[in-house]
């Protein structure tokens, strides 16, 4: 058995394992929370350690906290900073109190470990106490908020680098394939014809669009409400106090921050970080789109579409011999569902705030930084094992553009669209090209049936046959 101490606070003593930096609160949250077997995720501690750091710098400046103290508060903020003491942040992320569980146990490592820079020992709380220093005029309902905004800010750029990675990677796709003509298909079935190089092309548009979306959503997030104490009115707080924590947090994380001009409002709600998370949603339903079209285009190699081919990364199967699977798009796939599985819960918690805080947060901030997460890392494996090393099926895009039924839109125009339709029925029941049965049965003039079945013009704007404008390819 473990050796322990035994601390005190409000509901009587506890044993604590003797080597935690945590204390009593912490251990008793443990103690009620053994729901997930999570932890919780990197971007929610170390937020919380910013601001435990930037309170101890603005009461110093102030003259609130005596110096000695705030220097071992950040001394040992910066230890965890740096990767240390990470074993002891231990509370589930599904627990109680809108994050108190959370926040006591960094008030308590911080505390813990400022003693022991000091020369005290663990568990004794002198000279640094964890409410009275390293809270010194906070609340967990302003400080849970401002961490949720700050961690996902943070991890934002990092989000941002992959996904601009994955855009770029599919417009190159879109040049590389600009010359492959293809079937297009709507609704699963012929349609007409389109470059392969269009298809990568809109797909980067789409990443693209998203981000946009989503730096959009992100500002709102910089207008903090730390500061707001209990109740967002600010009681035991300096006047300067949230002005000064702005410019420290901006200081050490590089970010754009913003003093909140309603303390009250931004603790009442969560719609600011609903609204970022749906952006991750609408991220997440365009990378599934796009991914599950990789999918269909490289089904077969002999038996469906085949008009792509996916790097190899694993073998397929474990009974059928030489089977390759998009394993890839795959994983995306089940990496976006999830996405949209946590953007659901962040909606319904943020919606369940009552009155003056949202005790849903510590739900909402672990799903917003979980789907951050996942989408970062899908996005790159994404493009460096898949999107860049796919490779145009020319032969077979060729081979269906030239099968395609939907050809005989290029003649309506000329011989009508009854008429058209009739050959498109009879090209598809005689498995006869379009192509050979307007040659066979007269239906142009033979000069003008390779202008008006032009695959490569049929990509871009005009008429068949007729005026074209400049080539849609962007």
């Amino acid at each position: 058995m473990s050796e322990t101490r035994t601390e005190r606070d409000p509901l009587g003593a506890m044993d604590v394992p003797a080597e935690a930096l945590y204390g009593v609160q912490t251990a008793r949250a443990v103690q009620n929370f053994p729901i997930s077997g999570l932890r919780p995720l990197e971007p929610f501690v170390v937020a919380h350690v910013w601001i435990k750091k930037a309170a101890a710098l603005t009461h110093k400046e102030t003259g609130r906290l005596d110096a000695r103290l705030a220097d071992a508060i950040v001394a040992a903020a910066d230890e965890v900073l740096a990767g240390r003491h990470r074993e002891h942040f231990v509370v589930d992320p599904y627990q109680a109190g809108a994050g108190t569980s959370h926040n006591m146990n960094v008030n308590e490592v911080l505390a813990n470990r400022a003693n022991e820079l000091l020369g005290g020992r663990r568990g004794e709380y002198t000279p640094v106490h964890p409410n009275d220093h390293v809270n010194m005029a906070q609340s967990t309902n302003d400080t849970i908020p401002t961490n949720i905004r700050l961690a996902a800010l943070a991890r934002l750029a990092p989000l941002a680098a992959a996904f601009e990675g994955l855009r770029d990677a599919l417009a190159a796709k879109g040049i590389e394939f600009d010359d492959v003509v293809k079937a297009g298909r709507t609704h699963l079935q012929d349609a007409m014809p389109i470059r392969l190089g269009q298809e990568f092309t809109a797909y980067a548009g789409s990443i693209d669009r998203a981000l946009r979306r989503i730096r959009e959503t992100s500002d709102y997030l910089r207008d903090l409400g730390i500061g707001g104490s209990a109740v967002g009115t600010g009681v035991t707080v300096e006047p300067s106090y949230p002005a000064r924590m702005v410019v420290h947090l901006s200081e050490m994380t590089g970010l754009v921050l913003r003093v909140g001009a309603d303390r009250i409002q931004l603790m009442q709600s969560m719609g600011d970080v609903a609204a970022f998370s749906g952006s991750l949603r609408v991220l997440a339903l365009e990378l599934s789109k796009i991914v599950s079209d990789l999918r269909l285009l490289v089904m077969g190699p002999r038996t469906g579409i085949d008009e792509i081919v996916l790097p190899a990364v694993q073998p397929g199967s474990s009974i059928m011999p030489g089977k390759i699977n998009p394993s890839i798009p795959e994983m995306v796939n089940q990496v976006c569902f999830q996405v949209m599985g946590c953007d659901a819960t962040v909606g319904i918690a943020a919606e369940h705030g009552q009155l003056e805080l949202n005790v849903m947060m510590p739900v909402i901030a672990h799903n917003l930084l979980f789907s951050m997460q996942l989408l970062t890392n899908a996005a790159t494996v994404l493009t460096e094992k898949c999107v860049k090393g796919i490779a145009a099926h020319r032969e077979m895009c060729a081979y269906w553009v030239e099968r395609s039924a939907a050809l005989a839109t290029a003649l309506a125009p000329r011989i009508g669209y009854a008429a058209a339709a009739e050959l498109s029925k009879r090209s598809v029941k005689e498995g006869t090209l379009i192509r050979d049965m307007v040659r066979n049965e007269g239906l142009l003039p033979p000069d003008e049936i390779d202008a008006v079945l032009d695959l490569r013009r049929m990509t871009e704007i005009g008429i068949p046959g007729g005026p074209h404008g400049p080539s849609s390819a962007g």
